[in-house]
C-alpha cells in the first residue's frame, strides 16, 4: 500500500467532511499536528478518567495554595514550539476571574481553551474543540461554569442589551429557574442548568459523540467557586 500523502491543517478544513470515521482521519493527520515525542507521550498510554482525575488534583494544589506550576518554564515554551498534545479541553467563560491553566495549576500546551461569555457552545466553539480533541488528542473536554457569572444573570433578567452581546446571551439555557439575578442560589442553579444544556449540545456533534463511543473522550460539566477557587463536578 502506498504511503498516504502529508495533509496540512487547511486541507482539513477543507476536506475533512469526505473521511470516513474520526479513527481514519486522527491517524492521517496525526503526525502532521505533533511532531515532538515528548509532547505526543503526554497522554498516549492515560485514559480519559485518568486524565480527568489530573486536571482535578490540579484544581485541588491550586485550592490548597501549593501550585507545582509544571510545564511554565522556558524548556517546555521551546517544546511546545515543536508540537502540541493537550491532555484537556475546556469551554469555559470568559470571566477574568477563572483562568483555567491557572485554576487547574497547568501550563503551556496542557489545555485547549475555549473562552465566551457564559461557556456557549457556539458552532465555531463546537468546531475548535472538535479540532482539539480529534486532531490534538486532548481526551478530557470540560465545561466551567463558575459562580456569580454576568451573563447568567444577564439572561436571567432578559431585556434588550446592546451590541451583539444579546447573540451570546441568547443561546443561555437557565432551565426552569424563574428567579431574577437578586438570588445568588438561583444564579448557581441557573449555572450548572447551563453547563447541562451546552454539555447537549457538544454531544451533539458526530465528531465528539463518536470519540466517546470509541472512549477516546469524556465530556464533563463543572462549577467553579470563586471564593474557594474549587472546582466541583457536576
Amino acid at each position: 500500500m502506498s504511503p498516504i500523502p502529508p495533509i496540512d491543517r487547511r486541507q482539513l478544513i477543507q476536506y475533512g467532511g469526505a473521511f470516513l470515521g474520526t479513527s481514519l482521519m486522527a491517524t492521517v493527520l496525526g503526525n502532521q499536528i505533533v511532531s515532538n515525542p515528548k509532547v505526543q507521550a503526554q497522554t498516549i498510554n492515560q485514559t480519559p478518567q485518568e486524565l480527568l482525575n489530573q486536571l482535578m488534583e490540579g484544581n485541588g494544589r491550586f485550592s490548597e495554595q501549593r501550585r507545582l506550576k509544571a510545564n511554565q518554564d522556558f524548556n517546555r515554551l521551546t517544546e511546545v514550539a515543536q508540537g502540541q498534545n493537550p491532555f484537556a479541553a475546556i469551554l469555559s467563560c470568559a470571566d477574568s476571574r477563572v483562568p483555567p491553566e491557572i485554576i487547574f495549576d497547568q501550563g503551556l500546551g496542557d489545555l485547549f481553551i475555549c473562552r465566551i461569555a457564559g461557556n456557549v457552545a457556539t458552532p465555531q466553539e463546537v468546531g475548535s474543540l472538535e479540532f482539539g480533541t480529534l486532531v490534538l488528542g486532548a481526551k478530557v473536554l470540560m465545561v466551567l461554569g463558575h459562580q456569580g457569572c454576568g451573563a447568567v444573570k444577564a439572561a436571567m433578567d432578559g431585556g434588550e442589551l446592546p451590541g451583539q452581546i444579546g447573540s451570546v446571551i441568547k443561546k443561555i439555557d437557565i432551565g426552569s429557574v424563574t428567579d431574577d439575578s437578586s438570588n445568588a442560589a438561583s444564579v448557581a442553579m441557573a449555572t450548572k442548568a447551563n453547563v447541562e444544556h451546552q454539555m447537549a449540545v457538544l454531544k451533539q456533534s458526530s465528531v465528539l459523540s463518536e470519540l466517546m463511543a470509541e472512549e477516546k473522550l469524556t465530556i464533563v460539566g463543572a462549577y467553579y467557586n470563586l471564593g474557594s477557587g474549587l472546582v466541583t463536578l457536576l
